[in-house]
């Protein structure tokens, strides 16, 4: 009987020293290899894979590494020899002797180093069961169970079972597709009449758009759900999830894009009831800038999907952008230019600025630029930070048009037709609809080279550029039938030459009419005889 019983301890005592041989756990890539490669179907020894497994022995250390190694097949991830460290030293970015299989997928699976050499750590062991519930679901074991024998039988490396389920998987979705883009297009338009309580058809296209890809999305999210229970081969599950995940990032892409575009309806709605154009004229800058932002997140999120570190990606993103910050540093002061012009407001689109030798109506204001157009119709782009910078005489907001002149008539028009004149046109601009009755100014301002100057000082109350123009017309057709009926005469430059004494020639004098009832009854038709 002793004898027996020593057999048996010499034999179980060599299979242990045979194990402890052949496994090598001296650093993470030993260790990790150590795991999977004794898991595999033509190298299956799980008495060796559960020595990785620190602090457990037996049956319960060979479940938890047979668990870990379904939770990473379930998720389609796929280990990597060539990028885990063969150090027997090595650290993580917090400096611990510690590695992550896949950091960004499932940072709950990692391994330490404790003693000399390397397992999987103790937090990982303790939330085995958890993971192992979240990737496979409750009904995975009995879905196991319901399976027919021949629902086993292989093709191509897959089973019957297997393809049956993916195409019941399919079928779901096509059917849930039809009732929850109904149901989500439903929530959106509550939610939208919750923050903007109108109807707008923009608005309402870019919802119904933007209801598709959440509905897909949620169906992705079904697909992941529900793909871990089909036991599929690891190859296959690790191509499945990256192109479920590289729809999902497109689909998160396309959902941010259409709710820029929605955000923008919503604003678009609001600029309209405000006076400022520049409102208007910054919708499309914010939509350039919110799309591109939006697209180059998504861009940054597909590379970490080809196993590209985000890290790497951004500092190199960073660099790049200083590199090409420096390369341009036009382009980016005339950016910078865009921003005080939106956050300032020194004008708006439509008004009419002076700014350096550019006068003219502002038509657009873009990234770079400003679009100016002079009063020939001619284009100015003027750059936006030259523009920041200049002293810029904004006509659009005055309070009214001024229209200053000298109105010069002849020397020897007599002071009772002056005085006449000046009342007279005082009274025109009363009577006129576009100036300002209540400050304006007609005076004897002085003497000129060739005439007497009258001062016609007024303000027009329209500000467009085009009825003042029309204004003035009017103003000074008026004027012009005035100075006809006093028989007032416009000055222009001349040289008199006087001769006092010439054999039978009389000097050139102008015969003025300066009766005071004549005067006075032409100034009091001026109403009458006003066409305005």
């Amino acid at each position: 009987m002793n004898k027996i019983f020593l057999f048996f301890l010499f034999i179980s005592t060599i299979s242990f020293a045979q194990i402890k041989e052949n496994v090598d756990l001296s650093n993470p890539n030993t260790t990790i290899y150590t795991h999977l490669y004794y898991l595999q179907s033509d190298s299956y020894n799980p008495q060796k894979s559960a020595t990785t497994i620190f602090g457990f022995k037996g049956e319960e250390a060979q479940e938890i590494a047979i668990k870990l190694k379904k939770i990473l097949d379930g998720r389609g991830l796929k280990v990597d020899f060539n990028k885990i460290p063969t150090t027997v030293d090595s650290t993580s970015i917090d400096g611990a002797n510690k590695y992550v299989l896949f950091p960004f997928q499932m940072p709950e699976i990692y391994i330490e180093k404790i003693g000399k050499n390397w397992y999987y750590s103790k937090e990982t062991i303790g939330n085995v069961n958890q993971l192992y519930s979240k990737v496979y679901p409750w009904h995975t074991d009995k879905l196991q169970q319901m399976i027919p024998e021949f629902g086993h039988k292989t093709y191509f490396n897959i089973e019957l079972w297997q393809y049956t389920g993916f195409v019941i998987l399919l079928i779901c979705c096509f059917l849930l597709f039809y009732v929850l883009h109904k149901i989500i297009y439903f929530l959106l338009r509550k939610i939208q009449f919750w923050i903007v309580h109108y109807k707008n058809q923009n608005i309402n296209a870019a919802l119904k758009k933007l209801s598709r890809p959440i509905t897909l999305l949620l169906l992705l999210w079904f697909v992941r759900l529900l793909l871990p229970s089909l036991f599929l081969p690891l190859d296959i599950n690790n191509k499945l999830f990256l192109a479920l995940n590289i729809m999902v990032t497109v689909f998160w892409i396309y959902v941010f894009l259409k709710l820029v575009k929605v955000a923008m309806s919503i604003y678009a709605q609001y600029a309209e009831t405000t006076e400022s154009k520049l409102d208007d004229q910054l919708i499309p800058v914010l939509n350039n800038f919110l799309s591109g932002l939006v697209v180059f997140l998504g861009f940054l999120k597909l590379l970490t999907l080809f196993g590209v570190d985000p890290v790497t990606v951004v500092a190199g993103a960073s660099i790049g952008g200083i590199a090409v910050a420096l390369a341009s540093q036009d382009t980016v002061k005339n950016l910078i230019g865009t921003i005080m012009i939106f956050v300032d407001k020194p004008f708006h689109i439509g008004d009419w600025i002076e700014a350096g030798t550019v006068a003219g109506t502002v038509e657009k204001v873009g990234f770079r630029s400003t679009r100016v157009r002079a009063a020939d119709t001619s284009i100015f782009q003027i750059p936006n930070s030259t523009l920041s910078e200049m002293v810029v005489n904004n006509m659009g907001l005055r309070a009214y048009r001024r229209y200053k002149t000298n109105l010069g008539i002849r020397y020897d028009t007599p002071p009772e037709l002056i005085d006449a004149f000046a009342q007279g046109v005082r009274k025109i601009i009363d009577l006129h609809p576009d100036t300002r009755s209540d400050a304006f100014n007609v005076e004897f301002a002085g003497f000129g080279d060739s005439a007497l100057l009258i001062l016609l000082n007024v303000y027009f109350v329209q500000l467009d550029w085009n009825i003042e123009q029309s204004s003035k017309h009017s103003l000074h057709i008026e004027i012009l039938k005035l100075a006809k009926n006093l028989g007032v005469e416009f000055a222009f430059p001349s040289s008199t030459l006087m001769i006092e004494q010439f054999p039978e020639k009389n000097g050139i004098t102008n015969k003025y009419n300066t009766e005071e009832k004549r005067i006075q009854q032409i100034i009091d038709n001026i109403k009458k005889n006003t066409e305005l």
